[in-house]
């Protein structure tokens, strides 16, 4: 029986060559796009997400005007308020100087 020692089937050259096709076949990232990874996963918000923000900050825009609102018309009432109780005021005097009035008439 005669043994038959089996090497490799490849040469050397075909095994370089191999390797590289290889490695030709791995996509490598392009200087001209090149991202971080972070940029590349970063969430692109939607038209609607958009819109919702937008919502909200005019909604919370509006609050706060209406709370000024609210606080200047609280203060109007106060003035309001104020100024009546001067109306009440300068009416009593004005009746106390009409009836002092009526009394000098009557007494002269």
């Amino acid at each position: 029986m005669k043994s038959l020692a089996m090497g490799s089937m490849t040469t050397h050259e075909y095994n370089e060559w191999w390797v590289k096709r290889i490695n030709d076949n791995v996509p490598r990232p392009s200087s001209e796009k090149s991202q971080s990874i972070e940029e590349h996963l970063r969430v692109v918000p939607s038209e609607l997400e958009i819109i919702k923000q937008d919502f909200e900050k005019r909604n919370a825009e509006l609050e706060k005007k209406i709370e000024q609102m609210e606080e200047e018309k609280m203060n109007l009432r106060l003035d309001i308020d104020v100024q009546k109780l001067e109306v009440e005021k300068l009416m009593k005097g004005k009746n106390k100087a009409e009836e002092d009035l009526d009394d000098l008439k009557t007494n002269y």
